[in-house]
C-alpha cells in the first residue's frame, strides 16, 4: 500500500466531511494525506483563485481535525473522475464527499463517487457528511468472493487502526420455496448450509490471524442493502467489495453495489482488489 491517503474535495459540504474523515483516519493509520482539486477546463468556471482557496481551506481543516499528519495540496487540470482514478493507482485509498456540488440533491451518491468507487484500483471511502457520533463498530458484506476478501482485510485493518469491534455479516436472499417442488426445496438448503459453513470456516481463519480484534459473524435472510443500510445505522463504516458473488456486490458496481451507497447513511468503503485492472 501506498503511503498516504487522497481525497477529492471542491467546495460542497460533503466534500468538508470527507476532509475530515480523511485526515482523522490518516491520522489513525499513520500515513500522509494528499488533497486534491481537480480543475476542468470548462468556460467561465472555477477560476484558479477560487480553486487555489478551497485547497487552502481544506488543508486548514484537515490540519484542524488532526494536527500531527502531514498535509500536501495539489490543483490539478483534467476530467474530476479521470484523474482521481489515476491518484487511486498510487494511493493507499481514495475519499470523496458522497455528492458534490452540481449532483442532484435527492440522491445520497453522486455520479462521481460512484464511477470512482466502480472503477479505482484501491479502496474509495465515500463519506455522506459529519457525524460526530462514534459506535466503535465496522461492517463488513461478506461472501467468500476475491473481492469480499480483499473488503475483510481492508475492514481489519481499519478497525484495528481504530480499535473498534468488527461485524461480518453474510446475507442470504431466499428463494421461494415450492410445496411441489421437494427435492428443489432440498437443494436450496443444502446450498445454503453449504454456503454459510464456507463462510464461518473462512471468518475463523480471519478471526486466528487476527486474535487482538473482537470479530463477530452473522448470517441474515434478506436482501444485502437492506442488511447493510440496517447495519450501518450503528457503523463507523460499512465495506464491501466492488462485486461479489451475487452476495453483497455484483458486476464492477451493479445494483447492489449502487444501492449501498445510495441507502447505507454511515461511510461506505468499496474495495477492489489490487492486482484487479480497472
Amino acid at each position: 500500500m501506498a503511503g498516504h491517503i487522497v481525497v477529492g474535495v471542491d467546495r460542497s459540504a460533503a466534500a468538508k466531511a470527507a476532509v475530515q474523515w480523511a485526515a482523522a483516519d490518516a491520522e489513525r493509520r499513520h500515513l500522509g494525506l494528499r488533497i486534491v482539486h481537480v480543475r476542468e477546463q470548462r468556460p467561465g468556471e472555477h477560476a484558479r483563485g477560487c480553486c487555489a482557496n478551497t485547497l487552502t481551506s481544506a488543508a486548514d481543516l484537515a490540519r484542524a481535525t488532526a494536527g500531527g499528519i502531514q498535509v500536501t495540496t495539489e490543483l490539478v487540470a483534467g476530467t474530476v473522475v479521470d484523474r482521481l482514478l489515476a491518484e487511486s493507482e498510487t494511493a493507499d485509498s481514495v475519499v470523496l464527499g458522497s455528492r458534490g456540488l452540481g449532483e442532484l440533491a435527492g440522491m445520497l451518491a453522486g455520479s462521481v463517487s460512484l464511477a470512482v468507487a466502480g472503477h479505482a484500483t484501491g479502496p474509495v471511502v465515500i463519506v455522506r457528511g459529519p457525524d460526530s457520533t462514534k459506535h466503535g463498530r465496522v461492517v463488513v458484506g461478506y461472501d467468500n468472493s476475491e473481492h469480499a476478501e480483499a473488503a475483510m482485510q481492508y475492514a481489519v485493518e481499519h478497525a484495528r487502526a481504530h480499535g473498534a469491534r468488527l461485524h461480518v455479516l453474510h446475507a442470504w436472499q431466499t428463494p421461494i420455496f415450492s410445496p411441489y417442488l421437494t427435492a428443489w426445496n432440498s437443494l436450496l438448503v443444502e446450498v445454503y448450509q453449504e454456503e454459510s459453513r464456507a463462510v464461518a470456516e473462512n471468518l475463523t481463519r480471519w478471526c486466528e490471524k487476527n486474535p487482538d480484534l473482537d470479530i463477530t459473524h452473522e448470517t441474515l435472510s434478506g436482501h444485502p442493502v437492506g442488511v447493510l443500510a440496517r447495519a450501518g445505522a450503528i457503523a463507523d463504516l460499512v465495506v464491501v467489495g466492488s462485486r461479489g458473488r451475487g452476495g453483497f456486490t455484483s458486476a464492477v458496481l451493479g445494483s447492489v453495489g449502487h444501492g449501498v451507497l445510495h441507502h447505507v447513511t454511515c461511510p461506505v468503503a468499496v474495495v477492489r482488489p489490487r492486482k484487479e485492472e480497472s
